[in-house]
């Protein structure tokens, strides 16, 4: 049923090569989930989120400190070795010091036609915040028609918004079904739809998405639940990881985390002024660490999701020396388990085997009261 995802996932980078042959176009990395892919997109441009291996490198430590996320170096080691040759462009927003040192050696050392920093607001707990990005996405819009010769239309723009909000609402389908005892779908399964959606042209994401939802509605699997577990934290596409967990008697049944949910949670909403519906959308939605300040307005958002999904423990994860989510975990932690959610935290690693850490979810577990199933 899911093979399709799969394969996009896996095989991302033929993907776009195919596409670009298809339609004669080009393909644009993206650095993080805050990037307005739908300018991209209305270009005639393929967005492509730029992710890890997940495997160890060695070619990022003369550009970026070694105390660098692991994500980070994992992402720019993939431009160094040529995995995105078929790109001609980057965008980052403006989120994490990591990633944006990750965007700088990038330009610097691997050829690209277009590159363009967006400056969002890391404050957007401030009216101010909706007319200073919306300025700064006209800015966006205009160095892509420069690039590409061609207009973006307010017309085509809010065509482009429309299917992108139609894929949000699509996975938002997929989500609700594991709030159920028995969820038709597994967390690694979710984790795979939601993540070969980075890279895959929105029409085609759809498309197989409207093919499942039907057949998942009455899938039944043939395994247990188990314990019902939320990871939130850091980026984490690892399936791998995931699989782990689901392996020693749980079931992910939703997640916080920019390559789950937090990427497509909210739609842009139409008034009337495309480039200000946008801006608000990217404003509004579940907020990363770096941008959820003064107030902690994510936490009562991800208990609201523990709740939503009878979620029965929390796993935190958090890449390692990631500083806006190592300032987070503790209070989160302390949030999460005043409101009677067990929580259990980890650190990721590319260059650790997720074998080690499968005896801590297994006690973790235990703790919780499932025993093993599988």
């Amino acid at each position: 049923m899911f093979s399709k995802f799969f394969d996009w996932y896996e095989n991302r980078h033929d993907y776009a090569r195919e596409w670009i042959a298809q339609n004669n176009g080009e393909a644009v990395g993206c650095f993080c989930s805050y990037v307005p892919e739908e300018l991209i997109y209305a270009s005639g441009l393929l967005p492509v989120r730029m992710l890890g291996s997940h495997e160890p490198q060695d070619v990022t430590e003369p550009h970026i400190f070694g105390m660098f996320c692991p994500f980070c170096r994992d992402v720019l080691a993939q431009g160094l070795k040529g995995r995105y040759d078929y790109m001609k462009g980057i965008v980052l927003a403006q989120s994490c010091l990591h990633l944006r040192q990750t965007f700088t050696s990038w330009s610097n050392h691997v050829p690209e036609e277009f590159k363009f920093y967006i400056y969002m607001p890391n404050k957007v707990q401030t009216k101010h915040a909706y007319s200073y990005y919306s300025t700064e996405l006209v800015k966006f819009r205009q160095a892509l028609e420069k690039w590409t010769g061609r207009k973006i239309t307010d017309e085509k723009l809010k065509e482009t918004a429309e299917l992108y909000n139609e894929n949000r609402r699509l996975l938002h389908e997929v989500y609700e079904l594991r709030q159920g005892p028995n969820p038709p779908v597994t967390g690694l399964e979710a984790m795979v739809m939601v993540a070969s959606s980075f890279f895959v042209d929105k029409k085609d994401h759809n498309a197989e998405l409207k093919r499942i939802l039907p057949e998942l509605k009455s899938r039944k699997l043939d395994r247990e639940t188990g314990g019902r577990l939320m990871i939130v934290g850091s980026e984490n596409d690892d399936t791998e990881f995931i699989g782990m967990v689901e392996s020693v008697g749980a079931t992910v049944v939703v997640d916080d985390h920019c390559t789950g949910s937090r990427y497509f949670w909210n739609s842009t909403e139409f008034s009337g002024d495309i480039m200000n519906d946008l801006a608000a959308r990217y404003i509004d939605r579940p907020t990363c660490p770096t941008k959820d300040w003064e107030e902690r307005s994510r936490f009562p958002h991800i208990l609201k999701l523990a709740k939503d999904y009878n979620v029965e423990g929390v796993i935190l994860v958090q890449q390692k020396f990631c500083d806006p989510h190592e300032c987070d975990m503790v209070p989160l932690k302390e949030f999460l388990n005043g409101h009677d959610y067990p929580t259990l935290f980890l650190e990721l690693d590319v260059t650790v085997p997720v074998g080690q850490m499968k005896i801590r979810v297994e006690a973790f577990l235990e703790m919780l009261g499932v025993e093993e199933l599988f």
